[in-house]
């Protein structure tokens, strides 16, 4: 245990059984130096505790590097639930969820991700103030499509394509969630050609319909001769394997973990494929998330998105002109503000609320 956490630098994990509803779950803090780790919470199953703590750990590095990439005055963290194989009662369950989080005094604020909506974070909400998310605050999926679709223009437009034009532009999207479809229907609409993917049958049928795309396995959407692979679903999808059977120019997409294991990076990089670093491009929502919690109006919020474009093309730049991997070089720019910064003010979110 104490391995793992220090090979990630995580600070802490924290573990919480409640008896009356069945909850399992785990928040991973991993980096509080800049202010309270701020992250989301996801219910879905896994195979065994072990597989549930490492998706933890790994989640809430993401968050911190994410966090610091995007100048923000926050930690990282993650909450994991270990999905039961049936739930008596969501409500009870989230609401327990809610006072494990507020044992934290602040330390940890929850949010959305996969497998939760705005009613489990209404649920937690009521138990304590460190929550965002909530119906009042708002669904950030949208905010972190609009993310990726600046990353995605920022991406085209060092290798020399239109950033307002996608009309010429091929992207395969793997996974169709609440993220995944914003993102098709924004590149929709600015003319790209989409293939779309899901396990989802009814997400696929909509997509299709709605977008005029192509359907394919959602196991082979990788392999799709496109300009861009966008992997929008759940993590690790870029191994030694898939790079291999890659045909794209570009990987940009909202996925957390998308690299298998971190020399994969290297291995994307050696293929001259431009590769956008998961936790910079799907950076909005957390902006979305932070800022609507300071009060700041949406106009602004959709400014500092913008800056998601403005670093990435910073970062791309570096990797092209040192030859090295654009993970590397985002990893090296993060722990420049994690651990060498000298930055000490902190902001509390929730507190008070």
């Amino acid at each position: 245990m104490f391995k793992r956490m220090t090979t990630a630098r995580v600070n802490d994990l924290h573990f919480k059984y409640d008896e009356q509803t069945g909850l399992k779950a785990i928040i991973a803090i991993h980096n509080t130096r800049l202010g309270p780790a701020l992250g989301g919470c996801r219910i879905i199953e896994y195979q065994s505790t072990d597989q549930a703590i490492d998706d933890a750990i790994r989640l809430a590095k993401g968050m911190s590097y994410k966090a610091a990439l995007a100048n923000l005055p926050l930690g990282g963290g993650k909450a994991v639930i270990l999905k039961p194989a049936k739930i008596h009662d969501r409500t009870l369950l989230f609401e327990a969820f809610g006072r494990f989080v507020n044992e934290l005094g602040g330390r940890y604020i929850t949010a959305m991700d996969a497998g939760t909506t705005t009613e489990d974070m209404d649920a937690a909400a009521t138990q304590s103030h460190y929550v965002t998310c909530t119906s009042a605050t708002g669904n950030p999926a949208p905010f972190t499509a609009l993310g990726v679709f600046t990353g995605i223009k920022a991406c085209l437009k060092l290798k020399g394509h239109s950033a307002t034009n996608l009309q010429s532009v091929h992207v395969a999207i793997q996974g169709l969630g609440n993220v995944g479809y914003e993102l098709a229907r924004l590149l929709y609409e600015t003319g790209a050609k989409l293939t779309v993917a899901d396990i989802d049958k009814s997400k696929l049928a909509r997509c299709v319909n709605e977008f005029n795309a192509t359907a394919a396995p959602a196991d082979a959407i990788h392999k799709v001769h496109c300009d861009i692979f966008s992997p929008c679903g759940l993590g690790s999808i870029l191994t030694k394997t898939t790079i291999d059977e890659l045909n794209c120019q570009i990987v940009a997409g909202s996925a957390n973990n998308q690299l298998a294991l971190p020399h994969c990076g290297e291995i994307i990089h050696q293929r001259n494929i431009l590769y956008a670093p998961d936790y910079l491009i799907n950076a909005g929502g957390l902006m979305f998330v932070a800022l609507q919690h300071k009060g700041a109006k949406l106009d602004a919020i959709k400014k500092k998105i913008e800056e998601i474009g403005i670093t990435l093309n910073t970062l791309l730049k570096r990797s092209l002109n040192q030859n090295m991997p654009s993970s590397e070089i985002a990893d090296h720019m993060a722990e420049e503000v994690l651990y060498k910064s000298q930055q000490s003010n902190k902001v509390v979110f929730g507190a008070g609320q």
